[in-house]
């Protein structure tokens, strides 16, 4: 049975005591991939997050005639153990057309994959794909000598490879620092020299990671552990902000991603930046916001508007709906405590955070119903299965679906 196109998050009746497994790192999953891909020999991923986003990415490799076998992870449903046959830097196959769905990651990182093989590739995703930023990576691309072909630089877009060649680009973080993570990747294997502007590394923590992982990364075939998701942690993490007993597995976590540090936020200082504090789990944090004793600014916001949906509005409006005090000011939401919040029939525009996000609200705030709920495929595909398992292993939450009928088991995973 799928999940329901609506339902209803039951509050918490009080504290739970729960230790909670996250499935791994969809950022470090989708960059370990693309490094196992150009690895000589066979590369194996533990603990790899097994989601829309990483299917694609994996989908896309075997197309371009990499060996990629997948098998069950006993200890988390969503993760799988992945290995890859490796090529050395040689793409074995040069497909007509790739597609990526709405997955920013497999969208730019294959974008500078496929310029080094021969020949001519078609790049293309969901409409919403289609419409996110992709010009700072091709202009980038351009500059390194490859022909890319896109109407007003955003996909579908038509790249030729011609492979390797000794050149040198700058890209810019403005607008994704995906651009020069993808640029990263392939640079060893391209014998591409990537410049960064005038862009301060520390306020780049994904173009960090990259370089961390590049580092750390076997590169003639071997094990790779992938770690939990950070943020996909902070919705469980957000919990102890109103029912104090969660925790979740393996933390803390290298430092590799930003929101390791999402458990310092809990309770938020009174301004809190995307660009130097947290990365996606920002939105928990301003979705929390409203039960907070104390007003906070989020700043910095301007990328969120460029992702899955137009996020800083998403959030201010599906907000408002619930009684929160919020306002908008540029690319800063300012978020007032409110007491009166109330539950509402939450749109989730088809991206898995807002989805996650308005469900956390949910265990504290009756009446709170979301629509197309299986959207968290995209990186969590057994979050609401999490959230009503019994504890410890779940927080024994109540989900119903439009009837009221509660839902268990599989009728929680989004397929």
């Amino acid at each position: 049975m799928a999940l329901p196109d609506l339902i209803e998050i039951v509050p918490l009746p009080g504290p739970v005591h729960a230790h909670i497994t996250v499935p791994g790192s969809k950022s470090i999953t989708n960059r370990a991939l693309i490094l196992a891909a150009l690895a000589e020999g066979d590369t194996t991923l533990t603990g790899a997050l097994w989601s829309e986003d990483t299917q694609i990415m994996v989908g896309a490799l075997q197309t371009m005639g990499f060996g990629v076998k997948v098998a069950e992870d006993p200890a988390e449903s969503a993760n799988r153990t992945i290995t890859v046959q490796g090529q050395g830097g040689r793409i074995p196959k040069t497909p007509e057309d790739l597609f990526v769905g709405n997955a920013g990651t497999a969208a730019r990182f294959l974008a500078a994959l496929v310029c080094l093989g021969d020949g001519l590739v078609k790049l293309h995703g969901i409409d919403r794909m289609h419409e996110r930023p992709q010009g700072e990576l091709f202009q980038a691309l351009r500059a390194l000598g490859y022909t890319v072909d896109a109407p007003n630089d955003k996909l579908p877009a038509t790249i030729h490879g011609t492979g390797p060649r000794a050149a040198a680009c700058t890209v810019s973080l403005q607008e994704s620092s995906q651009f020069a993570s993808a640029l990263l990747l392939a640079a060893d294997v391209g014998g591409w020299q990537i410049g960064l502007g005038e862009a301060k590394l520390a306020e780049a923590p994904y173009v960090q990671m990259t370089q961390e992982l590049i580092a750390e990364f076997p590169k003639v075939g071997g094990t790779f552990a992938i770690e939990p998701d950070a943020s996909s942690g902070s919705y469980f993490w957000g919990v102890n902000t109103f029912a104090e007993g969660v925790e979740v597995s393996h933390w803390p976590l290298t430092g590799w991603q930003v929101d390791a540090q999402f458990t310092r936020f809990l309770s938020p200082p009174r301004e809190v930046s995307r660009q130097t504090d947290l990365g996606d789990s920002i939105m928990t944090a301003i979705t929390l916001a409203p039960l907070q004793d104390r007003p906070t600014s989020f700043t910095d916001l301007g990328r969120l508007r460029v992702q899955e949906c137009e996020r800083v509005t998403a959030l201010r409006t599906e907000l408002t709906k619930c009684g929160a005090r919020i306002t908008e000011e540029g690319d800063t939401l300012h978020v007032e405590p409110s007491p009166e919040l109330h539950g509402a029939e939450i749109d989730t525009y088809n991206d898995h955070r807002m989805a996650m996000c308005f469900a956390l609200l949910g265990l504290k705030v009756p009446g709170m119903r979301l629509r197309d709920p299986a959207c968290v495929k995209k990186t969590f595909p057994n979050f609401f299965q999490k959230l009503a398992a019994a504890p410890p292993a779940g927080l024994g939450a109540t989900i119903r679906d439009a009837a009221g009928r509660g839902l268990a088991g599989e009728d929680l995973f989004a397929a």
